[in-house]
């Protein structure tokens, strides 16, 4: 197979400036210790969604657009996981409104430019996620439950369309990579009582792979560089250095350990 290392991509300077210049000064206002993250989710954006709109008084506008403006508070939404029962609530109230401008980030203009949505994206996860090493890089539309019961070592890769369900806890390892649309899963519910709940941690070891589509249920250890095949149910503990596939997912193939890999390049959208 044709070896292929992600290739540097340049932006034009002004671009490259201007994103640093507002990355920078986004970072700068969260690591104050008074920062109101409500309200700097609320103006950020405003000045994204609606900039026609934000010196404007409320009640001069129509009810849609009066209603379309207060979306961009946080403290005027509700996110499913505020409905767990199981929150903490203060917890909660520091990460909701970097959720919210996450979210509404990746719906913006702004959302699938790479180089900046990474860069973003990994500002926030630093302040929502219980741990998050050096380098993550999160693609658009990855959602999350609480935030705060993730934990993400160095070089992970989280792609489009992911759902990390952190209820219970969910911890990435170094060099974990999931791929699109995969869900990782840390909650069950009784078959016969929905209400009745179990939140057991799920575990992505070291170097795994989560390949396409593939999905995660809670309390599963997806041991270090085993790989969960695309489509497939993982129920239970993987195996080391295993290719797991099917529904339910069983190893059928064990890497070959004597090949030696390549020394790691480095990555184009890596930390300064």
């Amino acid at each position: 197979m044709p070896y292929y290392p992600l290739r540097e991509v340049k932006l034009p300077g002004s671009a490259a400036a201007a994103y640093s210049e507002w990355l920078g000064a986004l970072e700068s206002e969260l690591d104050r210790p008074n920062c109101d993250r409500n309200e700097l989710c609320r103006r950020v954006l405003t000045e994204l969604f609606y900039p026609q709109l934000a010196e404007c008084d409320p009640a001069d506008l129509t009810p849609e657009a009066r209603v379309a403006l207060m979306q961009m508070d946080p403290r005027n939404v509700t996110l499913e996981p505020e409905y767990y029962h199981e929150i903490d609530t203060e917890r909660y109230a520091r990460v909701k409104p970097l959720i919210w401008l996450w979210e509404m980030f990746d719906k913006s203009p702004l959302g699938e430019n790479v180089d900046l949505g990474i860069r973003f994206r990994r500002i926030l996860a630093k302040r929502i996620f219980r741990k998050c090493g050096k380098d993550f890089k999160a693609f658009h539309f990855v959602k999350l439950s609480f935030g705060y019961n993730l934990e993400v070592g160095d070089g992970v890769v989280v792609h489009r369309h992911v759902l990390l369900d952190d209820r219970g806890g969910i911890r990435l390892g170094d060099g974990a990579s999931v791929s699109d649309f995969a869900n990782i899963y840390s909650h069950s519910h009784d078959i016969q009582e929905s209400a009745v709940v179990s939140t057991p941690a799920t575990i992505i070891g070291d170097g795994v792979r989560i390949t396409y589509h593939a999905t995660i249920l809670a309390g599963v250890t997806v041991a270090g560089d085993s790989m969960v095949g695309a489509m497939a149910l993982q129920t239970k503990d993987t195996e080391p250095h295993h290719v797991h596939v099917g529904i339910p997912s069983r190893p059928v193939r064990k890497k070959d350990m004597t090949i030696v890999r390549r020394p790691a390049r480095r990555d184009p959208l890596a930390e300064d």
